[in-house]
């Protein structure tokens, strides 16, 4: 079916031609939309996806084609100058996974948990939290040793209990963050568990737990300001 009426005298294969063309070029940007979603899979990779995606649009709807092997060697570039210097953390939010890296060079992977995007919600419904871990890239901004958790409102209201003062005795407890913690701010931590049977699932109200060992592992190679990616 014709999209356009049209009025002109060009020749059917023209036409055709440019209907050709027109098609390749939408296909290759529902391309780049997929590509997009993939940058939030990559982090590092985010300038080198659009990149490549564009030149291929631009490509097919007749726009100036680069030498190959000038493209990927100004895109390698790039793509390096993204890559961090120090040892970053990436994890997966829809795996449940976790990879340790200094530049290409993977120093630990495994299971980790996440957010369960569990909705609690007040009885009188005047306040609601949905436990999900954040995307972004962030920062560790505090490394602490035998961790204290000071207790938020939901904890006391996702066991029914009635919420203490801010500063109240009953909110600090110990032991339950593991032997680590990096603080990512806004209330996130990459922190231990005592559940961990669960590692590899959605079960936590955020923050990213880890096993004891591969939590050592990262606190002793992530430094203060070290980057953390989360998708």
């Amino acid at each position: 079916m014709n999209m356009h009426a049209s009025t002109d005298s060009t020749p059917a294969g023209a036409d055709n031609r440019d209907g050709r063309r027109r098609m390749i070029a939408a296909a290759l940007s529902l391309g780049v939309a997929g590509s997009l979603a993939v940058l939030l899979c990559a982090p590092v990779l985010q300038y080198t996806v659009v990149m490549c995606a564009s030149a291929h649009v631009a490509t097919a709807a007749g726009g100036p084609a680069q030498p190959a092997s000038r493209s990927t060697a100004g895109l390698r570039r790039k793509l390096e100058a993204c890559v961090p210097a120090q040892p970053y953390l990436i994890v997966s939010s829809t795996d449940n996974t976790f990879v340790l890296k200094k530049g290409d060079t993977v120093i630990r992977q495994g299971l980790c948990s996440t957010g369960s995007f569990v909705l609690l919600e007040t009885r009188d419904r005047s306040r609601a939290w949905m436990f999900s871990t954040p995307r972004g890239v962030y920062r560790v901004q505090q490394k602490k040793q035998n961790p204290v958790w000071k207790r938020p409102d939901w904890a006391f209201v996702e066991e029914g209990r009635p919420v203490p003062a801010p500063d109240a005795s009953e909110r600090y407890e110990r032991g339950v963050l593991g032997d680590y913690a990096l603080i990512l701010g806004h209330g996130y931590m990459v922190h231990g568990t005592l559940y961990q049977r669960f590692l590899g699932r959605p079960v936590t109200h955020g923050c990213v737990r880890l096993g004891d060992d591969d939590l050592e592992a990262v606190y002793r190679n992530l430094e203060i300001g070290g980057k953390v990616f989360l998708y």
